[in-house]
This record gives structure tokens, sequence and C-alpha cells, in this order.
């Protein structure tokens, strides 16, 4: 609904900012509120996320577009609520973040506030490599340059494929193994499902 508020901060506090724009005052939720202390009386441009539920409407604000996605991924996994996925941000770099999902790092995502072996497993389970398209600007030297380009090249076939391979009734969890070698290829769709269902059958 709103991609970002820009006005001035007026106050500062420990879960939240308020951002004054046109006479109107925003109370935005934020990972580290402290950080916007310097900004007090000055115009920030800050990029929001607007959550509605039956119990909660809550404005939910961040430096970057890029944690702001990064924000939204993590409200994607069963069991990590808006406060919780707040709470990672606040307490890791994003950059740790996505490092410890693409390597499985459960060790790693335990140490965030709320975040046990299950919800940890959970985060690597939906969000492993599905992370990339944050990588090319905001995490530069996160992955070598293959297999960024590896990203990259996904193609139609390629989600096609993924879309048939759903439809003859495998999980997303069987899929993901498979994929990385999938994508390794530039193929036609029928071609990425024999493949896949090589791996799958074995």
């Amino acid at each position: 609904m709103f991609e970002f508020i820009k006005g001035s901060v007026d106050f500062v506090g420990p879960e939240y900012i308020v951002v004054e724009n046109n006479g109107i005052g925003y109370q935005i939720m934020t990972p580290n509120p402290f950080v916007f202390a310097k900004e007090t009386g000055k115009e920030i441009r800050i990029y929001t996320y607007h959550y509605v539920r039956e119990d909660l409407i809550a404005l939910y604000g961040f430096k970057s577009r890029e944690e702001k996605a990064l924000f939204t991924r993590l409200l994607n996994v069963s069991g990590i609520g808006p406060k919780g996925a707040l709470a990672i941000l606040a307490s890791g770099e994003p950059e740790q973040v996505v490092h410890a999902i693409e390597n499985e790092d459960e060790a790693f995502l335990v140490k965030f506030p709320g975040v046990g072996k299950k919800t940890a497993r959970q985060m690597i389970l939906d969000l492993k490599g599905k992370l990339h398209d944050l990588v090319p600007d905001f995490f530069p030297n996160l992955f070598n340059a293959e297999e960024v380009a590896a990203a990259e090249s996904l193609s139609t076939e390629f989600d096609e494929a993924v879309l048939a391979l759903k439809a003859l009734g495998y999980s997303e969890k069987e899929i993901r193994k498979v994929a990385p070698d999938l994508r390794k290829e530039k193929l036609s769709t029928d071609q990425y499902i024999k493949k896949a269902l090589q791996k799958l059958l074995r």
C-alpha cells in the first residue's frame, strides 16, 4: 500500500519512530529505531510495509528496499511473525542471515530471539535458494559470480517445469533438492522435467 514515506523524524523510541509528513505523524516500527536518532528533525525516506491482520494494523519501516524485501520473505516462514522478523533483522546483519540460510547454518539462526531449531529449519526449507535476487546489489560479496549467474539464468522453461513437477505430486522440499543441479543448464521444459524425474526417482 505504501512503498515509502518521506518526511522528518519527529520521535525515536525503543520500538518505533514517528515520521511527520504534511502534518501527519506516522508511527513506524523498525528493527533498530535508535539508528534514526541522529536523523531527528531531518528529512528521511523510509521504505514501509503495511501489515494488516484482524488483531493488528501496523506500519513497519526499513532503510532500504532490500531490507524490506528480506522482512517480507521472513514473514512467509511458518512460525515467524512481524515481531520475530524485526528481531532477526535487529539482531544480525542481513548478509549474515542470508548466508546462514544458504549454508543451512541452524546453529547461527537459533541465536536470534524467538528462533528455535524448528523455526531455523523452517527458514532454511522455505527460503534457501530464494534470496538470490537480493544478492547482486545488496550482498555483492556473499555468493561467487557463478552462483549469481546461475540464479539470474532462471527461465520460463524452468518455472514451467517446477509447476509440472508440483502437479505430479512432488513437494517443494523434494523439488528444492534437485533444483540446484537443474539450474546449471539451459534446457527446454520437457528436458528439465525429465532430468528432475531422473534425480527424484533415484
